[in-house]
């Protein structure tokens, strides 16, 4: 049995591996603050059927607040963190840079600073495919330069890749950062686009379509995203001396015209689209090279563009 912490432990992507986790017998250890980002209801049904779960602990708090997150350090012997807890979305990012600076920012060095003072030296990271900012080369590597973001967020995500190696270096802190790749599934938050889309079209509303639907992302079904996770914990506790960037995507981008029809298609309902200027901040494309996750990690998406729209929407019609 190890033991996993887990920073924004009650959002989609954390309470899908901690699922995952306690089903596999491990002890889990969440803080997640439920800010009304967006509804904390949401957050809260994410992680119900753990509270009567031995293995799991659940702290309310936020990662700024640096004598809450060394609380959970004080408490537990932790075998690797798990820290995917931020200010997440371009747009918003562009809108109040100052506090995606503070919680992405200073909240991760908080994480790493308790880690090094703590001697936990097992580290996975969220990083964000938007580091690649509109890089013109496809698929993304790993090597590519990054340092042309073009969204607060996104600058976040790359400075906490150079942070993270500097306590891998400083400290001999096993490190992997992870690039994900638009994520999607079940308990999807509400503001994402596959969630807005659908809602919108049950409602007989319009769908609105940035640019003329040629842009594409890298969609990365949830249960995938969560292997490569368990993946990269099993690699920095069998491995030394780890700093490592890895992307984690489905190898195969969907235009944003495309994705419109499927979900459309799912729900047998024709999409009614509103054509609408580009927004500022949004990248072109993103095209996720998984080589080496495949390499290092054993890595393989599984799960079909529309195989992974069925599900979103089978969970979806259960909770609405």
């Amino acid at each position: 049995m190890k033991t996993y912490f887990i920073t924004g432990g009650a959002g989609f992507i954390g309470s899908t591996l901690t699922e995952r986790l306690l089903k596999e017998g491990n002890k889990v250890i969440t803080i997640d603050n439920f800010n009304s980002y967006y509804d904390p209801k949401l957050k809260e049904e994410n992680i119900k059927d753990f509270l009567e779960n031995d293995n799991y602990t659940l702290y309310q708090g936020d990662i700024r607040d640096r004598s809450k997150v060394r609380e959970v350090f004080n408490n537990h012997k932790i075998d690797v963190v798990m820290h995917l807890a931020a200010m997440a979305g371009v747009r918003p990012s562009i809108e109040d840079p100052i506090l995606y600076q503070e919680v992405n920012g200073l909240g991760t060095q908080n994480i790493l600073e308790e880690a090094k003072l703590h001697e936990v030296k097992n580290l996975v990271l969220a990083s964000s495919s938007s580091v690649y900012g509109n890089c013109k080369e496809v698929p993304f590597r790993e090597d590519m330069v990054v340092d042309y973001a073009i969204s607060p967020y996104a600058a976040t995500k790359k400075a906490n890749e150079v942070m993270a190696h500097v306590y891998h270096k400083l400290n001999k802190m096993n490190i992997i950062m992870l690039r994900f790749f638009t994520v999607y599934g079940p308990k999807q938050r509400p503001d994402l686009a596959i969630n807005k889309f659908a809602r919108l079209m049950l409602n007989n509303e319009e769908i609105p379509m940035y640019g003329d639907g040629t842009t594409s992302r890298d969609y990365t079904y949830v249960d995938d995203i969560v292997d490569g996770i368990v993946k990269s914990c099993d690699y920095v506790m069998n491995n030394d001396n780890v700093y490592e960037i890895i992307n984690i995507g489905s190898n195969n981008p969907i235009s944003l015209k495309e994705m419109i029809e499927v979900i459309g298609k799912t729900l047998n309902i024709t999409p009614k689209i509103k054509q609408l200027p580009m927004q500022p901040g949004d990248v072109d494309r993103t095209y996720a090279d998984v080589s080496k996750a495949k390499k290092l990690l054993g890595y393989e998406p599984k799960v079909s563009f529309e195989y992974g729209i069925k599900s979103f929407v089978d969970w979806y019609m259960k909770k609405n």
